[in-house]
């Protein structure tokens, strides 16, 4: 048997908490960790009509890209859709959780994930964080180097894009005078010793400094570890919102649109004017994406394909990208596909399914 927190645990190793936005409510929404599950059923939103197909399956996990409520509820009397969901979740001891800002911010979460489904390669994020690493700096005995910048490593340090084991080591020597209470691993009592290290420096997400600190005082060698961590003001590429690829060659801009709506099922597409030119470097945005409409811009795509454009910020476009949005739910659709990839592999003899139930709010007559 499967216990929630082991399911948890692997959707948080793929999208880490701490990568969703501050006004977002991520995470275990209802549940026990150490319950065992049964059954998970995949959404993109909760609501009754999915509670009731998950106790139909026998599942009591509901894995949802859209949390409940964003800023949580301060009573359960039953009056709105997502409170008479919770309170059937409770009674019925079904398990909730959601992967929302978290998931939109990892490279193969939401938007890479669109990005694939239309056919894109060389997809990169399109708009990267800050201020999310740090460096660490430390020092080590030359010949216990090795095994410390392992064990760092092992935690999730020095990971650049597609390389890891990352790091500079410039050789030195350290000086310490061990004091009355100590017990040192080289050097004596009361007398100033000098001692052959290996300065090494590493960057690592702010997230993991405490699981990657706990690494180096268990691998180091001293008593007291001496050890510097930085902010960084980098940007991470490998981590933000949005993705941008290209097309295999480049194809006519109503082409583009026929192929939109077979792959995403949307009603309609809203767009800018269309300006007769080809389409071959495309950018996307699972969901709200009209605040990386400049970065779409700058990074030259001919077109963008995102939802939730307002009317002034179809203007601007400026006639610099055709502007595609194509439906919140429509955009984020495949984000249950992410789910299962996920989970099928970690847990591969384990009922894991997709829900049948059509959430989306918005209908085109």
């Amino acid at each position: 048997m499967v216990q929630l927190k082991q399911i948890i645990k692997e959707l948080e190793t793929f999208a880490p908490p701490a990568l969703q936005e501050d006004y977002d409510n991520s995470g275990l929404q209802t549940g026990d960790p150490e319950m065992d599950i049964k059954g998970i059923l995949i959404t993109l939103d909760v609501n009754e009509e999915v509670i009731n197909e998950a106790i139909e399956q026998g599942a009591n996990l509901i894995v949802a890209h859209h949390p409940l409520s964003l800023k949580g509820f301060k009573k359960l009397t039953g009056k709105t859709p997502p409170e008479r969901s919770l309170i059937k979740a409770i009674k019925n001891d079904i398990a909730i959780y959601a992967a929302h800002t978290n998931i939109d911010s990892v490279e193969k979460g939401v938007s890479g994930k669109l990005a694939e489904k239309l056919g894109l390669s060389n997809i990169k994020v399109l708009q990267g964080r800050g201020n999310l690493l740090v460096k660490l700096v430390t020092f080590v005995p030359s010949d216990q180097a090795e095994d410390v910048r392992e064990a760092i490593f092992k935690a999730g340090a020095g990971v650049i894009g597609n390389y890891d084991s990352c790091s500079y080591n410039l050789e030195g020597r350290g000086s310490f005078r061990a004091g009355e209470n100590t017990n040192p691993f080289v050097g004596e009592k009361d007398k100033l010793h000098f001692e052959a290290e290996i300065r090494i420096e590493t960057i690592l997400p702010e997230y993991l400094k405490g699981k990657v600190v706990t690494a180096l005082k268990e691998a180091h060698p001293y008593e007291e570890v001496a050890y510097d961590l930085y902010p960084l003001n980098n940007q991470w590429d490998q981590v933000g919102f949005g993705a941008i690829g290209d097309l295999d060659h480049a194809i006519d801009e109503k082409d583009f649109f026929e192929r939109i709506k077979e792959i995403t099922g949307c009603g309609c597409i809203r767009h800018t004017r269309l300006l007769k030119r080809p389409i071959k470097k495309v950018a996307v945005c699972g969901g709200s994406g009209s605040f990386l409409l400049k970065n779409a811009i700058a990074a030259g795509a001919d077109l963008f394909v995102s939802s939730d454009f307002k009317y002034h910020q179809f203007q601007e476009a400026d006639e610099n990208i055709v502007i595609a949005d194509i439906g919140h739910y429509e955009s984020e659709q495949f984000t249950k596909e992410v789910f299962f990839e996920l989970l099928t592999k970690k847990f591969p003899n384990f009922a894991v399914r997709l829900s049948n139930v059509s959430t989306n709010p918005i209908k085109y007559y």
